[in-house]
């Protein structure tokens, strides 16, 4: 007898006002990340592990949400559907269409820390290894916020919790009947999310390597992240076509390997504090 797989039957909708306009889980996935970012940040601080206190902290936050906010969405149609804005310049603004890129996220964030690090007159790596241990929080909520809105769903498996997406674009593309899949939003979350999130805080509590060694931690993190979300790709449909055989998330996690190697490297450098 075929296993009988649950049907995603999820609202994108906390709140619904009319068809297209309420208070999406999406949205608050963002919110209660930062909020969450927040909170390590102000412990870091109480704790004294950082030097940063509570107006650093707000200003800093509110320079990230931008670099988020804008990185990740013109990362999504320059390294994914780069055709759609030649053909349609206008489709950037249109944010309630969806459309956002952990990889363009993660440029955006870059150029706003170095923004902030030198309007504050801080040394970057001070800024980025701390906001690296509270970045996981962040995919841990948004992957499951895309799993809420059986969006970026997975490969075809008749695995006991393979899911059926009905609205999936994946099968409406190939005119089928939505199939069983992999939930790898969850995958995501618990690789990309929970257990970065858990290796990223072991590292800050347990050990001085962002203090000792500036920029060890950031490299680090951008290695756990891509080999994590490697991973994941296996279990999920490219979001586009492939590059060289591989999907654009693991293409693009492969630069980010060699980043976390260099800063690595870096940070064990002449003049630099050992492990």
């Amino acid at each position: 007898m075929p296993l009988a797989h649950w049907v995603h039957d999820w609202s994108p909708f906390f709140i619904r006002f009319s068809d297209n306009f309420g208070i999406r889980y999406y949205g608050l996935a963002y919110l209660a990340a930062f909020a969450a970012g927040v909170g390590l940040l102000w412990l870091y601080w109480k704790k004294g592990r950082s030097p940063f206190g509570p107006n650093s902290i707000s200003d800093l936050i509110t320079v990230l949400i931008v670099g988020v906010l804008v990185g990740g969405r013109l990362g999504y149609f320059l390294l994914y559907q780069f055709e759609s804005v030649l053909a349609d310049p206008l489709i950037l603004i249109r944010v309630w269409e969806g459309g956002m890129a952990s990889h363009g996220g993660f440029i955006g964030v870059l150029v706003a820390m170095l923004w902030w690090a030198r309007r504050r007159q801080v040394p970057f790596f001070q800024v980025a290894d701390l906001i690296v241990t509270t970045a996981p929080a962040g995919f841990l909520l948004g992957r499951c916020a895309n799993f809420i809105n059986g969006e970026l769903v997975g490969k075809a498996s008749n695995v006991a919790w393979a899911v059926i997406f009905p609205h999936n674009e994946i099968d409406r593309a190939l005119g089928q009947a939505a199939v069983a899949r992999h939930p790898s939003q969850l995958y995501a979350a618990a690789l990309e999310g929970a257990l970065v999130l858990a290796l990223m805080q072991w590292r800050f509590w347990r050990t001085n390597v962002h203090r000792d060694q500036p920029g060890r931690l950031s490299g680090e993190y951008l290695i756990a992240y891509a080999i994590a979300r490697v991973i994941g790709e296996m279990f999920r449909e490219p979001d586009a076509s492939l590059l060289l055989g591989l999907s654009r998330g693991t293409f693009y996690s492969l630069f980010m390997v060699a980043a976390g190697a260099v800063l690595i490297v870096r940070a064990k450098g002449p003049g630099r504090a050992g492990p």
